[in-house]
């Protein structure tokens, strides 16, 4: 992501929710305030995906078929994590790459929990803007400005008021795949420095998938042949790992794996059309606990 813009890619992500809301898993997911967050020609584009009416212009019927595979990947994703984080129950959330998350807005477990924001100041200014005007639900929310590549997370999450003391459960949902490995290290020596017994990890990585490379690539495509912006043009993929990397990874930083899934039999569970979302890729979702 270029320094002084906001992530394309948390729009992409917060459309997919908007799509996905009420129409796909209506008992184990919810995102009515996605579209709240997008933008008018935004929501555009999801109420087309949403009409379940294929448009018949070739970039029309690409941009419904991509949004509604960005659903898929979304709603399952969305509901592992919030299902994670209900089960812990701990006083401090932190949005790792927070984007145009919702979850301070529409969990009401949260109402005990303070919530803290993090991501690049740019993404966040534009974040701001999109909410001002609606009320979280959390206790608090708290907004961290940190451009990992200047920054340190761990001074910024004190300045911005976290508790090293009390439980932190730790989101960390579709950011791995852009950071390197000593960016990767870096952000867990510092949710391993600041979490206390009880806090967990979250966290949703990719797996080398030559298939899911082909669907960025036909993103490209499919980008420059409508006039629109790659949402990936300064956010490429450049790590993945292996369950088992996972695990003596996480391990190093006393955070040990209590759940490895494939995001994919996760999709069968929900009953969830997986189709298209296989094209880009689901990837897995470790969800760790640090004894303290």
């Amino acid at each position: 992501m270029k320094e002084t813009e906001a992530s394309r890619t948390a729009v992409l992500v917060c459309q997919g929710r908007a799509v996905g809301d009420g129409r796909l898993a209506p008992d184990r997911f919810a995102d009515p305030v996605a579209a709240q967050l997008l933008r008018e020609d935004e929501r555009a584009d999801v109420e087309l995906a949403r009409s379940g009416n294929a448009p018949s212009g070739w970039r029309a019927r690409m941009r419904y078929e991509m949004l509604n595979a960005t659903a898929a990947v979304l709603v399952t994703r969305t509901v592992v994590i919030d299902d994670a984080v209900r089960a812990a129950g701990n006083p401090q959330l932190v949005v790792l790459g927070a984007g145009l998350d919702a979850r301070a807005w529409r969990m009401p477990e949260l109402g005990e929990a303070a919530v803290f924001e993090v991501d690049h100041p740019a993404s966040q200014g534009d974040k701001r803007e999109r909410a001002e005007g609606l009320e979280p639900v959390a206790k608090s929310l708290s907004y961290v400005p940190v451009d990992f590549a200047r920054d340190a997370l761990g001074s910024a999450l004190a300045a911005g008021g976290h508790d090293p003391a009390a439980a932190t459960t730790w989101i960390w949902e579709g950011v791995l795949p852009y950071l390197t490995t000593e960016q990767v290290e870096s952000t867990l020596a510092v949710v391993a420095e600041r979490s206390a017994a009880g806090s967990r990890l979250v966290a949703t990585y990719p797996v080398h998938n030559r298939v899911a490379t082909l669907g960025r690539r036909a993103l490209r495509l499919y980008s420059r042949l409508t006039g629109g912006k790659d949402p990936l043009e300064h956010e490429r993929h450049i790590s993945a790992w292996t369950p088992e990397q996972m695990g003596v990874l996480l391990a190093g930083y006393g955070l040990r794996i209590t759940v490895d899934r494939d995001l994919h039999e996760i999709v069968r569970e929900l009953s969830i059309p997986a189709r298209e979302s296989r094209f880009y890729g689901l990837g897995r979702v470790a969800i760790a606990d640090h004894s303290g």
